[in-house]
């Protein structure tokens, strides 16, 4: 019989190469508690307590995804976000902590300003994590969020359902959103977490991001990184509703030239705000 004890250790010597020890650590109390059903405080309490022969099969294959780089979000298909559980498959970036924040700051300001909110959109939305988050919590809001993908829009609809979220989910281009039919009311807050990563950045990724999340939803071209701003700040400038606050996750090593963008275009209260670790992750500018 295979212990959980075991299940660590042949995690621990197959997986350091890839990962760290405190990931490697994680990703094995994970799966142990995703496919036994125990709790991570009792797999850690008892190490010795034995599992059964399907439940170790299990783990094993698991584990050889994993040494394939597969993100563990994907082998079980699913993932949490700000309380709230999401599906994802590789046609949707797994949501991020650093966007955690980034939702939180609306949340914050929207307590501070005390302004009424009463349409919301999410500009490339994927899993629709910020659009349904947003809508959980400001629940009297229409909330719409367009995205460029089909499959994406279907886990994020999937994912409104598991939430029980009303949003109105849009399939549209932001870079040719002047040739699309789409009526959107104005909104009082525009959010996006839009592809920035380029292919300088891309040579420093880990591999289970570059080889299994979505290219679509997370490259830009090395020479126009800022391509998916422009088209944002344009259509924010025009459709935010009078003091209305544009959110952006942004690349943290393009802080500054984002903040001349969106001054360029006429934003005002622009503020830059770094994430948990000091990186410059997230920019919120006004329409006056």
């Amino acid at each position: 019989m295979t212990s959980i004890n075991d299940v660590f250790t042949g995690f621990k010597e197959k997986l350091t190469t890839l990962y760290d020890l405190h990931e490697v650590e994680a990703l094995t109390l994970l799966s142990i508690s995703e496919i036994t059903g125990l709790s991570k405080a009792y797999i850690k309490a008892f190490p010795e307590k034995e599992i059964t022969d399907e439940q170790s099969e299990t783990l094993n294959n698991t584990l050889t995804r994993l040494q394939t780089g597969e993100p563990i979000q994907y082998i079980f298909g699913h993932t949490e976000f700000y309380g709230l559980p999401f599906k994802v498959d590789p046609s949707v970036l797994i949501p991020r902590p650093e966007t955690e924040e980034l939702v939180e700051w609306v949340l914050n300001t929207i307590g501070s300003s005390r302004i009424i909110i009463n349409n919301v959109l999410d500009i490339g939305t994927g899993s629709g994590c910020i659009a349904i988050t947003l809508k959980k919590h400001l629940p009297i809001a229409k909330v719409s969020a367009i995205d460029i993908s089909a499959e994406a829009l279907q886990i994020a609809q999937q994912n409104a359902e598991l939430n029980k979220a009303q949003v109105n989910f849009i399939h549209a281009d932001i870079l040719d959103i002047h040739k699309s039919d789409i009526e959107i009311r104005k909104s009082e807050i525009i959010i996006s977490n839009p592809p920035y990563v380029t292919l300088h950045d891309k040579t420093q990724m880990h591999t289970n991001v570059t080889d299994f999340e979505p290219h679509t939803a997370l490259f830009v071209p090395e020479d126009d990184p800022l391509i998916f701003y422009k088209a944002i700040a344009d259509y924010a400038i025009n459709n935010l509703s009078a003091n209305g606050f544009l959110f952006l996750e942004i690349n943290e090593n393009l802080g500054k030239e984002t903040v001349e963008l969106l001054t360029d275009k006429g934003f005002n209260n622009i503020e830059l705000r770094k994430d948990m670790i000091g990186r410059d992750r997230m920019i919120r500018g006004t329409r006056i």
